[in-house]
């Protein structure tokens, strides 16, 4: 080959997203979303956990923009490596604005959260995982951060334990609390948080002398949906670090064709 060729220039590509859009309309949130990707997170009792998260990465994007660079969202998460952590966080939302020409980002992750649980009477050992969703905004300058857990329960109905000869319907619910707080708070404490206030926790090994006393606690403890997010919601209401909490509840019913639901929302002062 001639080396005194010069190669040919390669002709410049169209961006397409960067061109100017007549409807003159702005968009909340675009992005990415279903991203699979590798995170670790805290773990009260063993320093670290590791799971499997589904990622969205999103941004504003002003009116005058005809669309945003996705493959720039993909950048920004593979360049903190194989495992995100959530100290990351602040950072890949700063990274988002700057390469996307953002005034506000948005990556949220949801995963499975695992726990070893024992048995209230023979201690049988089993693992129980709990649905987390981790929110972190920045508008401008501001971040912003949020925590959900869902948590399964056992939920015994009062009205059904208070006409009946004997017995009581009862039936799993599942219990929703997401909340911002002034210092991190363990998401193994948020667990127990509503596991203290359903009937019953649900476990996933029970023995039959386990299984006695898991229904005789939840005979004992009857709450209906309303007790439910009323116990969450006042649990939440003594916490000195909570600022921000939104407890909602809903009994897959037993007896039922529908689910029982019900809510509760509150800002506190600190």
């Amino acid at each position: 080959m001639d080396k005194s060729l010069k190669a040919e220039a390669v002709p410049a590509l169209a961006d397409c997203q960067s061109q100017a859009d007549p409807r003159q309309l702005s968009i909340d949130k675009v992005g990415v979303r279903g991203l699979l990707h590798p995170i670790e997170v805290r773990d009260k009792h063993h320093e670290t956990q590791d799971t499997v998260a589904k990622i969205s990465l999103l941004v504003d994007l002003p009116k005058d923009f005809k669309g945003t660079h996705m493959s720039r969202f993909v950048e920004v998460l593979n360049a903190h490596g194989r495992l995100v952590h959530v100290e990351n966080l602040p950072r890949m939302l700063r990274m988002l604005q700057q390469r996307l020409n953002a005034q506000v980002a948005h990556i949220e992750m949801e995963f499975p959260y695992f726990m070893e649980k024992e048995a209230p009477v023979t201690k049988a050992k089993g693992i129980v995982d709990y649905a987390v969703k981790f929110d972190a905004a920045a508008h401008g300058k501001e971040v912003t951060f949020t925590v959900t857990v869902t948590v399964p329960v056992t939920t015994l109905c009062p009205c059904s334990k208070a006409i009946s000869a004997y017995g009581a319907h009862n039936q799993r619910g599942y219990v929703t609390l997401a909340l911002r707080s002034v210092r991190a708070i363990w998401i193994e404490d948020m667990i127990a948080l509503i596991e203290e206030s359903a009937s019953s926790e649900i476990y996933s090994l029970l023995k039959r002398p386990d299984e006695k006393f898991v229904t005789e606690q939840a005979y004992d403890n009857p709450v209906f949906v309303e007790d439910l997010v009323r116990n969450v919601a006042e649990r939440c209401n003594r916490h000195p670090d909570i600022t921000w909490y939104k407890v909602e509840a809903e009994n897959m019913e037993s007896i039922h064709n529908h689910s029982a639901y019900a809510c509760i929302e509150k800002t506190l002062t600190t």
